[in-house]
């Protein structure tokens, strides 16, 4: 079927070029509107400010983002990321216990956000159709007279006049604007309700910081990780990336600020599980000063739920549900949206935002409820501990405990929190066994003590 009409993308980020990537198969003309003027190299800039911090592109988005443009993990190795096989080549302190690595491998890549980015801009801009308008605020929606229908949006280029304002006309208008979305303020203007806002307050500090790597450090690894849990909410990752570099994470939830001078990076360091970001803290060659990021709540807005709605418009990404960035949730989930969105295209654009909405809120219940239930573990957090979220925990708790010697049912969570498996896949009968099979035969001899803290809350 030969491409027809126009659609407007509100937002250049990754959920917006995925979005584009998605309508291009659709529409004739797409444009993309960004308020910052795009770089020509892959650098950071102002408006995506968490690009300086350490990103995690999960098993299933790289599988994803393969299907959306083909041969780019290839692409992206060639300019340098590493392949990480998460698995053999990470070492995962989940509660506090080391997990046994499987033996088959689940592979990720290793990449920083600016490079991420500037591959798949520069993959969309080469999509017939498409064009890029930088430097450009979005104003509002246009509508037609009786606001059933949105035909466009209004725009205004930088530096301008407010005079100098002019309509975009589109078939379809995507918001892709991230969690600063206007969406519902526009909505309410129009006339429509806003959605129900779910919100679960974290508090989360994080601060990045990227060291020379040598394939001496840990080992020979190409990353670590180590989860917050109750009692000790902080968290760290240590993650290869192009140039040769590690990028190190180190979190704090509920207020536990990390510092940023060198010496309380080392301490806070030192305080966490997983010695081997000490280690590289100590041993390696900083090439960028750390940058402090705060993440105060995870927010999903149920536009699943409105009866009323305009025609021609929709909502993706984070503007749709922004998560916990702890889990590394975001990216993946904005391009299984995508994926869902070039699949009901192709079906037609009748009745188009009730079947997007209804089908990525399918696709966001699980990261949900992986992030908000394991956030929920922490008594300071706000929100409703019904039975199921409460044993859930505390299995997930021994699952962990129990994969210190089961390579099985490292593998299992590994790819629940890649989101390739779903959560109730953790809960099949021949992984119950073996985790009940590792309560009965006790703990493990190396566990660490800081998973004491979790141990009184499972």
């Amino acid at each position: 079927m030969a491409s027809t009409g126009s659609a407007v993308v509100v937002g250049g980020s990754m959920g917006g070029l995925l979005a584009a990537r998605a309508l291009s198969e659709t529409y004739a003309r797409v444009v993309l509107i960004d308020r910052d003027r795009l770089p020509v190299q892959p650098v950071n800039r102002r408006g995506v400010p968490q690009g300086r911090q350490l990103h995690v592109l999960l098993a299933r988005g790289r599988e994803a983002f393969d299907e959306l443009f083909p041969g780019l993990t290839d692409e992206l190795t060639s300019r340098g990321a590493p392949l990480v096989d998460l698995h053999g080549r990470v070492r995962w302190y989940n509660d506090g216990y080391v997990m046994r690595p499987p033996p088959l491998p689940l592979f990720a890549v290793g990449i920083s956000r600016p490079l991420l980015e500037h591959a798949v801009r520069a993959r969309v801009a080469a999509l017939p159709g498409v064009e890029f308008l930088s430097a450009t605020e979005v104003l509002g929606l246009s509508t037609t007279p009786d606001r059933s229908r949105v035909t466009g949006v209004r725009v205004l280029p930088h530096g301008a006049d407010e005079d100098e304002a002019y309509t975009i006309d589109a078939d379809l208008v995507v918001d892709a604007g991230g969690r600063a979305s206007r969406a519902p303020v526009w909505l309410d203007q129009l006339g429509y309700p806003r959605p129900v806002e779910e919100q679960v307050r974290v508090d989360v500090t994080y601060v990045t910081r990227t060291y020379r790597r040598d394939p001496q450090h840990i080992g020979g690894l190409l990353g670590v990780l180590t989860n917050a849990v109750p009692g000790r909410p902080r968290a760290a990752v240590v993650a290869v990336r192009e140039d040769d570099q590690f990028a190190i994470a180190l979190a704090g939830m509920l207020g536990d600020e990390p510092p940023t001078d060198d010496e309380g990076l080392y301490e806070f360091a030192e305080s966490l599980v997983a010695p081997e970001v000490a280690e590289v803290l100590r041993r390696a060659v900083p090439t960028s000063d750390p940058v402090k990021m705060r993440f105060p709540a995870s927010v999903r807005r149920r536009y699943e739920r409105l009866r009323r709605f305009p025609d021609g418009y929709l909502v993706v990404a984070d503007a749709l549900c922004s998560f916990n960035p702890i889990y590394g949730q975001g990216m993946t989930v904005a391009s299984l949206e995508a994926l869902l969105l070039r699949q009901l295209l192709a079906g037609g654009t009748e009745g188009l935002a009730r079947r997007f909405f209804r089908g990525a809120a399918r696709l966001i219940d699980a990261p949900w409820s992986i992030a908000v239930g394991t956030d929920l573990r922490f008594p300071e957090v706000a929100g409703a501990r019904t039975a199921k979220v409460r044993f859930v925990n505390a299995y997930v708790h021994r699952l962990h405990r129990a994969a210190t010697t089961d390579a099985v049912l490292g593998a299992a969570f590994l790819r629940v929190l890649n989101l390739i498996d779903p959560p109730t896949s953790l809960l099949a009968p021949g992984i119950m066994f073996r985790v009940l099979r590792g309560v009965f035969r006790g703990t493990p001899a190396n566990r660490p003590s800081a998973s004491t803290a979790a141990d009184s809350h499972a």
